[in-house]
Protein backbone atom coordinates (compact mmCIF):
# COMPACT_ATOMS: atom_id res chain seq x y z
CA UNK A 1 0.00 0.00 0.00
CA UNK A 2 1.36 3.49 -1.11
CA UNK A 3 1.75 5.42 2.01
CA UNK A 4 0.32 9.35 1.68
CA UNK A 5 2.44 12.49 2.64
CA UNK A 6 0.75 13.03 5.73
CA UNK A 7 1.37 8.92 6.70
CA UNK A 8 4.83 9.36 5.63
CA UNK A 9 5.33 12.53 7.75
CA UNK A 10 3.01 10.97 10.98
CA UNK A 11 5.55 7.88 10.46
CA UNK A 12 8.89 10.11 11.01
CA UNK A 13 7.96 12.04 13.15
CA UNK A 14 6.86 9.05 15.90
CA UNK A 15 10.11 7.50 15.09
CA UNK A 16 11.88 10.25 15.97
CA UNK A 17 10.31 10.25 19.51
CA UNK A 18 11.08 6.54 19.63
CA UNK A 19 13.34 5.57 22.61
CA UNK A 20 16.66 3.52 21.24
CA UNK A 21 19.40 1.93 23.02
CA UNK A 22 23.13 3.17 22.66
CA UNK A 23 23.79 0.16 20.12
CA UNK A 24 20.67 1.11 17.83
CA UNK A 25 21.83 4.83 17.75
CA UNK A 26 25.38 4.31 17.00
CA UNK A 27 24.71 1.70 14.83
CA UNK A 28 22.39 3.73 12.69
CA UNK A 29 24.87 6.94 13.85
CA UNK A 30 27.67 5.39 11.47
CA UNK A 31 25.92 4.11 8.76
CA UNK A 32 24.22 7.51 7.76
CA UNK A 33 28.18 9.28 8.17
CA UNK A 34 29.08 6.54 5.84
CA UNK A 35 26.25 7.26 3.66
CA UNK A 36 27.38 10.71 3.64
CA UNK A 37 30.65 10.43 3.00
CA UNK A 38 30.07 8.13 -0.33
CA UNK A 39 27.61 11.12 -1.54
CA UNK A 40 30.24 13.63 -1.06
CA UNK A 41 33.21 11.24 -2.48
CA UNK A 42 30.56 10.93 -5.94
CA UNK A 43 29.53 13.99 -6.06
CA UNK A 44 32.98 15.68 -5.83
CA UNK A 45 35.05 13.65 -7.74
CA UNK A 46 32.23 13.82 -10.58
CA UNK A 47 31.61 17.35 -10.74
CA UNK A 48 35.50 18.56 -10.60
CA UNK A 49 35.73 18.01 -14.16
CA UNK A 50 33.07 19.87 -15.48
CA UNK A 51 34.12 23.20 -15.89
CA UNK A 52 32.37 26.66 -15.24
CA UNK A 53 29.07 25.91 -15.32
CA UNK A 54 25.84 27.83 -14.40
CA UNK A 55 22.75 26.46 -12.20
CA UNK A 56 19.27 26.92 -13.35
CA UNK A 57 16.70 26.43 -10.23
CA UNK A 58 12.94 26.09 -10.68
CA UNK A 59 9.82 24.25 -10.10
CA UNK A 60 9.73 20.46 -11.09
CA UNK A 61 6.22 21.23 -11.64
CA UNK A 62 5.98 23.22 -14.56
CA UNK A 63 5.17 21.62 -17.55
CA UNK A 64 6.61 21.55 -21.00
CA UNK A 65 3.79 24.18 -22.66
CA UNK A 66 4.55 27.03 -19.65
CA UNK A 67 6.09 29.82 -20.90
CA UNK A 68 8.71 29.66 -17.90
CA UNK A 69 9.96 25.72 -19.15
CA UNK A 70 10.46 27.07 -22.92
CA UNK A 71 12.40 30.11 -21.14
CA UNK A 72 14.86 28.18 -19.40
CA UNK A 73 15.04 25.90 -22.08
CA UNK A 74 16.19 28.79 -24.19
CA UNK A 75 18.40 30.15 -21.46
CA UNK A 76 20.28 26.95 -21.46
CA UNK A 77 20.62 26.93 -25.20
CA UNK A 78 22.14 30.26 -24.90
CA UNK A 79 24.42 29.73 -21.90
CA UNK A 80 26.09 26.57 -24.00
CA UNK A 81 26.72 28.87 -27.21
CA UNK A 82 28.41 31.41 -25.11
CA UNK A 83 30.44 28.76 -23.23
CA UNK A 84 28.77 27.30 -20.28
CA UNK A 85 27.55 24.52 -19.03
CA UNK A 86 24.22 23.87 -17.28
CA UNK A 87 23.48 22.27 -13.76
CA UNK A 88 19.88 21.02 -12.29
CA UNK A 89 18.09 19.31 -10.09
CA UNK A 90 18.04 16.58 -12.48
CA UNK A 91 14.22 16.44 -11.88
CA UNK A 92 10.79 17.32 -14.39
CA UNK A 93 9.73 20.64 -15.11
CA UNK A 94 12.07 24.00 -15.02
CA UNK A 95 15.19 21.20 -14.71
CA UNK A 96 14.19 18.76 -17.58
CA UNK A 97 13.98 22.66 -19.68
CA UNK A 98 17.66 23.24 -18.41
CA UNK A 99 19.11 20.21 -19.14
CA UNK A 100 17.41 19.91 -22.59
CA UNK A 101 18.49 23.43 -23.83
CA UNK A 102 21.87 22.33 -23.00
CA UNK A 103 21.73 19.02 -23.98
CA UNK A 104 20.37 19.48 -27.65
CA UNK A 105 22.50 22.41 -27.92
CA UNK A 106 25.75 19.96 -27.09
CA UNK A 107 26.57 21.46 -23.99
CA UNK A 108 27.82 19.95 -20.24
CA UNK A 109 23.99 18.97 -18.94
CA UNK A 110 24.84 18.18 -14.95
CA UNK A 111 21.44 16.76 -13.18
CA UNK A 112 21.74 16.71 -9.31
CA UNK A 113 19.05 14.36 -8.70
CA UNK A 114 17.11 14.11 -5.38
CA UNK A 115 15.41 10.69 -4.08
CA UNK A 116 12.07 11.74 -2.84
CA UNK A 117 8.61 9.69 -2.41
CA UNK A 118 6.43 10.72 -4.91
CA UNK A 119 7.60 13.87 -7.02
CA UNK A 120 11.43 13.70 -8.39
CA UNK A 121 12.69 11.28 -11.36
CA UNK A 122 15.99 12.45 -13.38
CA UNK A 123 14.95 13.53 -16.64
CA UNK A 124 16.29 12.02 -20.10
CA UNK A 125 18.29 15.11 -20.77
CA UNK A 126 21.24 14.75 -18.44
CA UNK A 127 25.16 13.68 -19.78
CA UNK A 128 25.33 9.97 -18.87
CA UNK A 129 27.83 10.66 -16.76
CA UNK A 130 27.19 13.69 -15.14
CA UNK A 131 24.07 12.59 -13.76
CA UNK A 132 24.43 11.83 -9.45
CA UNK A 133 21.62 10.97 -7.05
CA UNK A 134 21.54 11.95 -3.49
CA UNK A 135 19.45 11.07 -0.69
CA UNK A 136 20.58 14.20 1.58
CA UNK A 137 19.50 18.03 0.39
CA UNK A 138 23.07 18.90 2.21
CA UNK A 139 24.93 17.40 -0.01
CA UNK A 140 22.98 18.02 -2.97
CA UNK A 141 23.46 22.35 -1.83
CA UNK A 142 27.04 21.73 -1.56
CA UNK A 143 27.47 20.52 -5.37
CA UNK A 144 25.22 23.02 -6.39
CA UNK A 145 26.99 26.15 -4.73
CA UNK A 146 30.56 24.73 -4.72
CA UNK A 147 30.71 24.19 -8.71
CA UNK A 148 28.48 26.85 -10.15
CA UNK A 149 29.89 30.20 -11.47
CA UNK A 150 26.11 31.62 -11.38
CA UNK A 151 22.56 30.91 -10.58
CA UNK A 152 19.39 31.46 -12.69
CA UNK A 153 16.56 31.03 -10.76
CA UNK A 154 13.43 30.45 -12.51
CA UNK A 155 9.73 30.42 -10.81
CA UNK A 156 9.23 27.54 -8.04
CA UNK A 157 8.37 26.76 -5.38
CA UNK A 158 9.47 25.60 -1.76
CA UNK A 159 12.58 23.70 -2.71
CA UNK A 160 13.45 26.46 -5.29
CA UNK A 161 12.93 29.48 -2.83
CA UNK A 162 15.53 27.20 -0.78
CA UNK A 163 17.99 26.95 -3.32
CA UNK A 164 17.90 30.98 -3.72
CA UNK A 165 18.40 31.51 -0.11
CA UNK A 166 21.53 29.02 0.10
CA UNK A 167 23.26 31.05 -3.03
CA UNK A 168 22.10 34.06 -1.46
CA UNK A 169 23.12 33.76 2.00
CA UNK A 170 26.77 32.27 1.25
CA UNK A 171 27.54 35.27 -1.21
CA UNK A 172 25.87 37.49 1.15
CA UNK A 173 28.79 36.35 3.95
CA UNK A 174 31.61 35.62 1.70
CA UNK A 175 31.44 32.23 2.21
CA UNK A 176 31.40 31.76 -1.67
CA UNK A 177 32.66 34.54 -4.37
CA UNK A 178 30.01 36.84 -5.62
CA UNK A 179 28.65 35.41 -8.44
CA UNK A 180 25.62 36.28 -10.18
CA UNK A 181 22.15 35.76 -9.04
CA UNK A 182 19.45 36.23 -11.56
CA UNK A 183 15.85 35.98 -11.05
CA UNK A 184 14.00 35.51 -14.32
CA UNK A 185 10.11 36.76 -14.14
CA UNK A 186 9.69 39.88 -12.25
CA UNK A 187 5.99 39.73 -12.01
CA UNK A 188 6.78 36.36 -10.58
CA UNK A 189 9.62 37.45 -7.81
CA UNK A 190 8.99 41.59 -7.65
CA UNK A 191 6.55 40.84 -4.28
CA UNK A 192 9.45 38.83 -2.64
CA UNK A 193 11.96 41.93 -3.68
CA UNK A 194 9.68 44.16 -2.24
CA UNK A 195 9.07 42.36 0.88
CA UNK A 196 13.20 41.97 1.44
CA UNK A 197 13.69 45.38 0.86
CA UNK A 198 10.43 47.27 2.53
CA UNK A 199 10.43 44.73 5.76
CA UNK A 200 13.45 43.28 5.82
CA UNK A 201 16.16 45.86 5.27
CA UNK A 202 14.13 49.14 5.77
CA UNK A 203 11.52 48.40 8.53
CA UNK A 204 13.79 45.43 10.56
CA UNK A 205 17.15 46.17 9.35
CA UNK A 206 18.11 42.83 9.12
CA UNK A 207 20.36 43.26 6.50
CA UNK A 208 22.40 45.96 4.45
CA UNK A 209 21.49 48.19 1.36
CA UNK A 210 24.38 46.37 -0.53
CA UNK A 211 22.85 42.91 0.12
CA UNK A 212 20.03 44.04 -2.51
CA UNK A 213 22.63 44.60 -5.39
CA UNK A 214 23.27 40.83 -5.14
CA UNK A 215 19.96 39.98 -6.80
CA UNK A 216 19.34 40.84 -10.67
CA UNK A 217 15.86 40.42 -11.98
CA UNK A 218 15.08 39.92 -15.68
CA UNK A 219 12.37 38.57 -18.26
CA UNK A 220 14.68 37.28 -20.92
CA UNK A 221 16.85 34.93 -22.19
CA UNK A 222 18.81 37.12 -23.80
CA UNK A 223 19.20 39.14 -20.36
CA UNK A 224 20.11 36.66 -17.77
CA UNK A 225 22.78 35.25 -20.28
CA UNK A 226 23.93 39.22 -20.34
CA UNK A 227 24.34 39.59 -16.69
CA UNK A 228 26.68 36.29 -16.46
CA UNK A 229 28.80 37.47 -19.58
CA UNK A 230 28.52 40.58 -17.98
CA UNK A 231 30.39 38.93 -14.45
CA UNK A 232 32.85 37.22 -16.74
CA UNK A 233 33.93 40.07 -18.47
CA UNK A 234 34.34 42.19 -15.28
CA UNK A 235 36.86 39.29 -13.47
CA UNK A 236 38.46 38.84 -16.97
CA UNK A 237 37.01 35.67 -16.80
CA UNK A 238 36.64 33.01 -19.94
CA UNK A 239 34.75 29.41 -19.98
CA UNK A 240 37.43 27.06 -21.09
CA UNK A 241 35.41 24.70 -23.15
Amino acid sequence: MIQTDKEISEEKIRQAFRQRDWHEIKSVNSWMIFKVMAEFVEGLEKMARIGPCVSIFGSARTKPDNPYYKTAEEIARKLVRHGYGVITGGGPGIMEAGNKGAFEQGGTSVGLNIQLPFEQFNNIYIDRDKLINFDYFFVRKVMFVKFSQGFIVMPGGLGTLDELFEAYTLIQTNKIGRFPIVLVGKSYWQGLIHWIEDVVLKQERNISPEDLDLINMVDTPEEAVQVIDDFYSKYLLAPNF
